[in-house]
């Protein structure tokens, strides 16, 4: 139970005990630290209900919580706000009982979910760039936060494997090795198992295909007729297709690898391909999928609605697919395969209007309830003149060179700082690799998932302030502290003591834990966790600074003070593995 259910139920219980509800008795962290630990508003409201004066509400309340002892102090503020502080042995039985958790206090679900989280999102025979960064990140850290709490969450890449970038590609790589006998519709196979393009080929092909099928509409028909017969089950350019995504494939996941992004699904569009046609087959019989202009659409207009949401295109009048009908066979195939309770997609903002379709549709249809459906949208990175991050030729940014940059600074920093000396060649890059990767990580996640913010690499790359190896230095320090203590002899951690201010404020950092987590699962929000991890290393720095651990004469206070900072390190170090971004052993 998080510390903060605890006291509402405490004080809930005197609301009732007046007569008043419950629920009146909600406790949060104050917000004048300075005047109590908790506070309670609820005497305002129930005063409000029963036309009383709210202070003596309020005192009705406080006359019955001065007799807890739990509470070193209760007092009344304003026109009926309930002050409430712990006594330290309140704390620390609490922080003890922290200790003894493997989790160090994170909440728990009491009702876990399974849930598939849609994010990644790249396109097979492209390069990954920076705008895939954001995505992949807090993609991975809601899979973990939410496996961390006790979820089952299967993570799809959703590759882009499907659509006209394959026949353009199909149709440039023709024109420049035409003997290829993928190409010979009278060769039906078996077809060479090494792959005629490498992914340098890949990467200078696409952009090449795309600029000529732009230019002339004879290149562009020959593509969208090259579409098709793949798509239709043409041998040749199957195989064919088959080493594209191969080798694309080692390249995203090089890349995802670098960023610490794993995914369960290796799925893509052309997974889904076989289930189209039946889905769209049952659609129309049960009159949801109409044709419309020799196209078959899903009309999910509202008469309510304050913009104009068009028809979802299932087939075009060419017959083709789109997005949109790729989009809700993926969504009939995972209730087939896992049958979740929620599908969450991780996915640039500017796809709302998509994804309101394709959840709209999907409740229309049957498939799979729109409530369940929820697309965790994000803001965009941006260079410092507020415009989408781009390299300084106007061009977009690799994230292969994103990850190199933000590596090299974060190895600048290190030896400007004086960390990592007397390190080999190989664990000073490693260090600087996690140390780089908690810059650029940290800075997006620390942002709400909702928000534009600023690339800069040299305020991420900062031992000080908010950044991530600001936290990385806490943890190291934790650890650096714990192996003096254990080289000085100076006992084990023991029995929790507290008696200065410092050991407070980190006690009760450490027991807001709980509803960190809570919050950034339920509101889907990361940078709650980030704020704690920064409250946290803060709140040690504080203690290290005013508390004397390894030579403190006084043997109980000295191992409490080892047993606060052990606590304090092992709760960073699970944040820090939640986020993704695990720290260093030593710098």
């Amino acid at each position: 139970m998080l510390l903060t259910e605890e006291l509402s139920g405490l004080v809930g219980r005197a609301f009732a005990a007046e007569g008043y509800d419950a629920a009146l008795g909600a406790v949060r962290v104050s917000d004048r630290p300075d005047l109590a630990q908790f506070q309670c508003n609820g005497a305002l409201a129930a005063a409000k209900a029963a036309k009383a004066n709210p202070r003596a509400v309020g005192e009705k309340i406080a006359a019955r919580l001065k007799d807890e002892s739990m509470f070193s102090e209760v007092s009344l503020a304003g026109p009926g706000f309930i002050n409430l502080t712990l006594t330290d042995d309140a704390l620390a039985s609490r922080i003890a009982a922290l200790a003894a958790d493997h989790r160090l206090g994170g909440w728990t679900a009491t009702a876990p979910e399974t849930v598939v989280l849609d994010y990644g999102g790249p396109n097979v025979a492209k390069p990954l760039h920076v705008g895939h960064l954001r995505s992949a990140i807090i993609g991975e850290c809601l899979k973990r936060l939410f496996r961390f709490v006790g979820w089952t969450v299967y993570g799809d890449i959703h590759l882009g494997d499907w659509g006209l970038p394959m026949g353009q590609l199909i149709t440039e790589l023709k024109r420049e090795q035409p003997s290829l006998p993928y190409f010979d519709e009278a060769i039906s196979g078996p077809y060479p198992d090494a792959s005629p393009v490498t992914l340098e080929d890949l990467e200078r092909l696409y952009p090449q295909a795309s600029a000529a099928c732009k230019a002339d509409e004879a290149r562009a028909a020959e593509a969208r007729q090259a579409t098709a017969e793949l798509q239709a089950g043409r041998p040749g350019y199957r195989a064919l297709w088959k080493h594209f995504i191969s080798v694309s494939r080692a390249g995203i996941e090089r890349e995802y690898d670098d960023l610490g992004a794993t995914f369960d699904w290796w799925k893509g569009e052309a997974d889904v391909d076989p289930l189209i046609a039946p889905m769209v087959d049952k659609l129309r019989a049960k009159g949801v999928a109409v044709e419309d202009k020799g196209a078959v659409v899903i009309r999910v207009a509202r008469d309510d609605d304050k913009k104009e949401y068009p028809p979802l295109i299932l087939y075009k009048s060419d017959g083709g697919v789109m997005y949109g009908t790729t989009d809700l066979a993926t969504i009939v195939d995972r209730v087939e395969s896992v049958n979740p309770d929620r599908m969450l997609y991780v996915v640039d903002g500017r796809q709302r209007d998509h994804f309101e379709q394709v959840f709209r549709a999907s409740d229309i249809a049957g498939i799979y309830p729109k409530d369940r459906l929820e697309h965790l949208w994000f803001g965009t990175m941006n260079g410092k003149d507020g415009k989408p991050f781009k390299t300084r030729a106007g061009g977009v940014l690799k994230l292969r060179d994103l990850i190199d940059m933000v590596e090299e600074r974060a190895a600048e920093r290190l030896k400007e700082s004086g960390f990592a000396e007397g390190y080999g060649d190989d664990e000073a890059a490693e260090v600087a690799h996690r140390v780089g990767l908690a810059a650029l990580k940290f800075a997006d996640l620390s942002n709400p998932r909702t928000s534009d913010y600023i690339f800069d690499i040299d305020r991420f790359v900062a031992f000080e302030g908010k950044t991530g190896p600001y936290l990385h230095y806490a943890s190291v320090r934790v650890r650096s502290v714990l192996k003096k203590a254990e080289a000085a002899d100076a006992g084990a951690p023991g029995p929790i003591l507290i008696t200065e201010k410092e050991e407070r404020d980190l006690a009760l950092t450490l027991l807001q834990f709980g509803e960190a987590t809570k919050d950034a699962v339920e509101k889907r929000l990361p940078h709650y966790l980030c704020e704690h991890a920064f409250t946290l290393a803060q709140a040690f720095s504080k203690f290290y600074a005013a508390c004397r651990m390894v030579d403190e004469k006084d043997d109980a206070i000295r191992t409490s003070r080892l047993s606060l900072a052990t606590a304090a390190g092992r709760q960073l170090d699970v944040i820090l593995d939640v986020l993704g971004m695990p720290a260093p052993e030593q710098m």
